[in-house]
């Protein structure tokens, strides 16, 4: 979550008891939380087998509101890829009169449906155990399942969370370093009754993910509904409807031979290849891209301009609700540059060999190259014919380019 902090394991005693109840029915499933503020447009997940996803709506700090602009295109692209979404807000507050302030400005606006989870994440301020008490009773009256979130060390020292836990679920969190840990240490499990989701890592994947386990299949909450997929993934079921939930089911609902330009896309973690048969590196896998251009089976992903089968994506979001979300995984938005049309994304670009640098896109050379090995930092990119030129912005302020790409074939490497 927002503070991070290392904290003491626990006996063998308390692992070897939460090992006993992982082992009955429907238990065990892993997931990822994500914050809008750091994950971005579409929902994070940590592997291809994650079956949940809790995400945060906003944080409130004692008559504060910071709200999560991409909470709704989160969770939309959760329900996408078949996970059970779930919400979080951020809960610095020690009176009733705050939890009222605070969950009357989030509470209409939560997108996952009925009967989900909707925790509050509290890990700072001067909580006391009657204020908190109320706002989680709130939070069930209102029809979710309300969670409290948190670090055992600090709850147990600002909270009566004996009298909290036996009313209301708990979400700990607890675990010894941050080397990336993809399957819970049940060594350092925050032993506490009424447990149950577990996260256990604060590094989930490299660059840092938080991970969950699911502990008494209190995630399922929410989920009973049902739906229906023609991508060939599996789709979640729902209790109820909200506008998010609908654009999630929408996009998973719609066929890949559909894919075209303005969709965004999820590279698969189970795909090898690029359709040249080159490798796809490992850290691609899970991560989200804009299609910028198609051909036959194939689609070509901004960011990384580079060409995938249609089979090896999952799609997030449609042309249509990339805009009416007013978001996108690898690019925002576009500029002009004279009567050129510039879809705006930064990254870095490498030749592996000599490359002409144009004053527009394929037009009129200026003289200047760039060289094998060069780097260059490009802050959009334009389709033209069988090439893809990136532009930078000149010491002088004027934007030149250069050819990435000729007939999907890459010309150097990106970042």
């Amino acid at each position: 979550m927002k503070f991070k902090k290392m904290l003491a394991g626990v006996t063998a005693i308390a692992a070897l008891f939460l090992c006993t109840q992982i082992a009955n029915a429907d238990k065990g499933d892993q997931g990822a939380d994500n914050s809008g503020d750091y994950q971005g447009a579409t929902f994070v997940r940590g592997q291809g087998s994650d079956k949940f996803g809790i995400t945060q709506i906003g944080g409130y700090y004692d008559g504060s509101f910071h709200e999560q602009k991409y909470y709704n295109s989160q969770v939309s692209t959760g329900i996408a890829q078949g996970l059970r979404m779930h919400t979080y807000i951020y809960s610095q507050f020690s009176t009733k009169s705050q939890a009222d302030e605070m969950l009357n400005y989030y509470l209409p606006k939560v997108q996952t449906p009925k009967n989900s989870i909707v925790a509050l994440d509290v890990e700072s301020g001067s909580p006391t155990t009657e204020a908190v008490q109320y706002a989680l009773k709130k939070v069930k009256d209102a029809g979710y399942t309300a969670v409290l979130y948190g670090y055992k060390n600090f709850l147990t020292t600002h909270l009566d969370l004996s009298s909290l836990s036996a009313q209301y679920p708990l979400w700990l969190a607890e675990y010894p370093d941050y080397n990336v840990t993809t399957s819970p240490n049940y060594n350092y499990f925050p032993s506490f009754d009424n447990i149950g989701v577990f996260q256990f890592t604060s590094t989930y994947k490299s660059g840092g993910l938080d991970g969950n386990v699911d502990l008494t299949s209190l995630t399922n909450n929410g989920y009973k509904g049902t739906t229906t997929s023609t991508q060939g993934g599996v789709a979640v079921k729902t209790d109820t409807t909200t506008s998010a939930v609908k654009e999630g089911q929408k996009a998973n609902n719609t066929s890949k031979s559909a894919i075209t330009n303005g969709y965004t896309v999820k590279v698969n973690f189970s795909a090898s290849k690029w359709s040249n048969g080159t490798s796809i590196p490992s850290w691609v896998k899970g991560k989200s891209y804009e299609v910028i251009q198609t051909s036959g089976d194939k689609v070509l992903l901004g960011g990384i301009l580079s060409w995938i089968n249609k089979s090896n994506v999952e799609i997030l979001q449609t042309s249509s609700q990339t805009t009416s979300q007013n978001s996108s995984a690898s690019v925002s938005g576009t500029f002009t540059d004279g009567s050129y049309v510039i879809h705006r994304e930064d990254g870095y670009f490498t030749p592996n060999q000599t490359l002409r640098v144009f004053a527009y896109p394929g037009v009129q050379p200026t003289g200047a190259k760039y060289y094998a090995g060069e780097p260059v930092k490009y802050d959009g990119y334009i389709v033209r014919g069988n090439y893809v030129y990136a532009s930078y912005l000149t010491n002088g302020g004027y934007h030149h380019y250069i050819a990435v790409r000729q007939n999907g074939v890459a010309l150097g490497t990106f970042k």
